[in-house]
């Protein structure tokens, strides 16, 4: 049986690429995108490769269209194996560096790389709980980053003392403590949630338009994602952050079992204000 795996994020960058590497055979990949045209192109470089590819648009600057978008791959596919959590936007350019809201009022930074990040996982995890197979449990990975800056749950939104950095490594941190979060309410054997800081500075769009250069190739951080993704060496590995392909310590307050309790009442609330 196809392993079925979903990536957001997938016309550019990592997504794009970690897509064309897992493209096979005995793989469907569920491909999102912003951009229809943009997210058939890659499908059709997938199929190319030989494997079955689904697509879906979706805005996640709109919680309405994330929970339209878990619809959406939930009527498009009968199991769910992998949820690759990549899409998101950087600290600053081509984003922009003074502080933005989302469709739902929410800062930029928080309500795309977290907020759309856990509405989509939450939808889609009936899906992917009744897809564990015998000796494999289902697998959500988040594509996080070592920049880690603690949440001030007095102003989550960053209306004061606003900066674009503080603004990513707080949606960083706070994808990080929903994988914790996700590892502590689930048997290993049923869904493994992981999270990695997959490479620093690859050549994407959102690292070349603010910082200029790159230092790691796009390959190494593909074979970061796509090993806690699909590999053997990792099954049943749940509730850790990797630097690369190494274990790594992640910022002290992903360890505080109350400020992740904190987080998720806090993320409940404003998902279901907002419709998602």
């Amino acid at each position: 049986m196809p392993r079925t795996i979903a990536i957001t994020g997938a016309t550019d960058g990592l997504g794009r690429a970690l897509a064309l590497r897992l493209a096979s055979a005995d793989v469907r990949l569920v491909l999102h995108g912003r951009d229809a045209g943009k997210v058939e192109q890659v499908a059709a470089e997938v199929r190319a490769r030989g494997a079955a590819a689904v697509t879906a648009t979706a805005d996640l600057t709109e919680l309405a269209q994330v929970s339209t978008l878990a619809d959406t791959i939930g009527s498009s596919v009968d199991r769910l194996d992998v949820l690759v959590n990549n899409a998101g936007i950087g600290s600053g350019e081509p984003d922009g560096r003074e502080r933005r809201t989302s469709a739902d009022g929410h800062e930029l930074r928080f309500a795309v790389n977290y907020l759309a990040t856990f509405a989509l996982t939450e939808g889609l995890l009936p899906l992917l709980r009744s897809s564990a197979a015998e000796g494999r449990a289902a697998r959500v990975v988040h594509v996080a980053s070592l920049a880690q800056d603690p949440l001030d749950f007095d102003d989550l939104m960053l209306e004061r003392d606003y900066s674009g950095s503080r603004a990513y490594g707080q949606s960083k941190l706070a994808q990080i403590m929903h994988s914790f979060d996700l590892a502590e309410r689930f048997a290993p054997t049923e869904l493994a949630a992981t999270c990695l800081h997959p490479a620093t500075f690859m050549p994407t769009k959102i690292v070349l338009s603010e910082v200029g250069r790159s230092s790691d190739s796009l390959g190494t951080g593909v074979e970061a994602t796509r090993r806690l993704a699909v590999d053997e060496s990792v099954e049943g590995v749940t509730g850790q952050f990797f630097d690369r392909l190494r274990p790594a310590r992640a910022h002290a307050q992903a360890y505080d079992a109350e400020a992740r309790a904190t987080l998720r009442a806090r993320t409940l609330a404003l998902v279901r204000t907002s419709g998602g």
